[in-house]
C-alpha cells in the first residue's frame, strides 16, 4: 500500500513538471499539453478512485474486525456471568455449612457439660455402689460365718443332749 502510495506521488510529481515546462515553453496551451493536462486528470482521477476503493476495502474489513470483537466480547461476558452463577451457590452452601457449625459447636457446649457432670455422677453413683456391694460381701461372710458357728454350736449341744440322753439309758 505504501509503495503504491509513493509510486502515485512520483508520476503525479512527474505530470506536474511535464505540465508546467510546457506551460513556461510557450505560454499558451497546445492540444497536446491539453490532451497532456486531460490524461494526468484521468490518472489521477483513476488513481484517486483506486486508493478510495481500497479505503473502503479497509475500512470493511476493519467493520469485519469490529463485528467479530463484539461477538466476543459478548461472549466472554457470558462466559465470565457463567462462572459469576457458579461461585456464588458455592459460597452461599460454605457460608450454610459454616453457620451450621457453628450452631452445632454452640449446641455441644452444654452438652459436652452435661455429659462430664453425668459421668462424675455416674463415678460417684458407681464408687457407692462398689462400696455397698463391698459391704455386703462382709455382710454375707459375717453371716456365714455366724450361720458355720451357729450350726457348729448347735451341732456341739446336739451331741451333748445325745450323749446325756444315751447316759440315762444306760443308768
Amino acid at each position: 500500500m505504501m509503495q503504491t502510495q509513493r509510486t502515485l506521488e512520483n508520476q503525479q510529481s512527474m505530470q506536474s513538471g511535464q505540465i508546467s515546462g510546457s506551460l513556461s515553453f510557450n505560454g499558451a496551451l497546445t492540444k497536446e499539453d491539453e490532451e497532456m493536462s486531460k490524461s494526468a486528470l484521468s490518472t489521477f482521477r483513476a488513481k484517486e478512485e483506486e486508493i478510495e476503493k481500497k479505503k473502503m476495502e479497509v475500512k470493511e474489513k476493519v467493520q469485519a474486525q469490529l463485528g467479530r470483537i463484539e461477538e466476543e466480547t459478548k461472549r466472554l461476558a457470558v462466559i465470565r456471568e457463567e462462572l459469576d452463577a457458579l461461585s456464588d451457590p458455592m459460597k452461599k452452601e460454605v457460608s450454610f455449612v459454616r453457620k451450621k457449625i457453628d450452631s452445632v459447636n454452640k449446641e455441644l457446649k452444654p452438652l459436652g457439660q452435661t455429659c462430664q457432670k453425668k459421668e462424675r455422677e455416674y463415678k460417684e453413683a458407681l464408687e457407692a455402689f462398689n462400696d455397698k456391694n463391698k459391704e455386703k460381701v462382709q455382710l454375707i461372710t459375717k453371716l456365714m460365718e455366724l450361720v458355720s458357728e451357729s450350726e457348729r454350736m448347735r451341732l456341739k449341744k446336739l451331741e451333748e443332749l445325745s450323749k446325756n440322753i444315751e447316759t440315762i439309758r444306760i443308768a
